[in-house]
């Protein structure tokens, strides 16, 4: 994380209307967000202080706040245990997975599509994420919203509101403090319609729409690429051998 100050600086890139913060503030909220969201491997948890500094320095707002109080925590964690809660958060949960276009499209033909639709706004932006995730892994398409701007930007995130909606609710439910990153995320979005909560509901108990029969969830066309830590298989239960007694040796003479 040797880039870390220079990933901290306000996006530069075209900005529209405002939102409630300035658009440089609006832009580093978001640029941290993407890093906190990130697996907490060795180089991320090597720069919890420089992160955790960071959000101290930002100015009030609701969006700080839970910020603030994810990274106490984060900050407290020994290394090995948020990388175990990561996993089980959002690796085998599917109700918190970060992968935006499964809670739109499930395992359908139209989440290819969407994921194509999704790359070719990041290269007509001029723009390519690098780090071999899919384009609608959610620290992905919070880095482009902070470079692209409100508009533009967070047009993905606004797409997508309803399963950011199920990601925080899931977190929640397991007491997670992820829960306070979709917090502050969606403290910066418009806020839900009924019917958006109504469809969030919904989803929650039927989940997304569903096309592939059988569909492995981890498989490379579920909602997670290939890499994706997977439980092991369990192991065959283990033969004994049979046990020779005088009995046996009698009866082989």
């Amino acid at each position: 994380m040797s880039t870390l100050r220079t990933r901290l600086r306000p996006a530069s890139g075209r900005r529209a209307r405002p939102g409630p913060e300035e658009p440089a503030q609006r832009g580093l909220l978001l640029r941290l967000l993407s890093l906190l969201l990130q697996y907490p491997d060795a180089e991320l948890a090597d720069e919890r202080a420089a992160l955790s500094a960071a959000v101290d320095a930002l100015p009030p707002s609701a969006a700080a706040g839970h910020l603030a109080a994810f990274t106490t925590w984060f900050a407290a964690q020994p290394a090995e245990d948020l990388e175990s809660h990561y996993v089980e958060v959002f690796d085998l949960r599917r109700k918190s997975s970060l992968y935006l276009t499964y809670y739109l499209h499930g395992d359908t033909r139209r989440r290819g599509m969407a994921l194509l639709a999704l790359a070719q706004t990041y290269r007509a932006a001029g723009w390519s994420a690098d780090n071999g995730e899919l384009p609608d892994h959610l620290p992905v398409v919070l880095e482009f919203a902070a470079l692209a701007g409100p508009r533009a930007g967070e047009a993905p995130l606004r797409r997508h509101r309803r399963g950011l909606d199920l990601i925080h609710h899931a977190l929640t439910d397991v007491r997670s403090p992820y829960a306070d990153l979709l917090a502050a995320l969606l403290s910066l979005l418009p806020r839900a319609t009924d019917a958006d909560l109504e469809a969030v509901a919904k989803l929650a108990a039927e989940g997304p729409p569903a096309e592939d029969v059988g569909l492995d969830p981890y498989s490379g066309t579920g909602f997670a690429p290939p890499g994706t830590f997977v439980p092991p298989a369990p192991a065959p239960p283990t033969l004994m051998p049979p046990v020779t007694g005088p009995m046996d040796s009698e009866a082989r003479r």
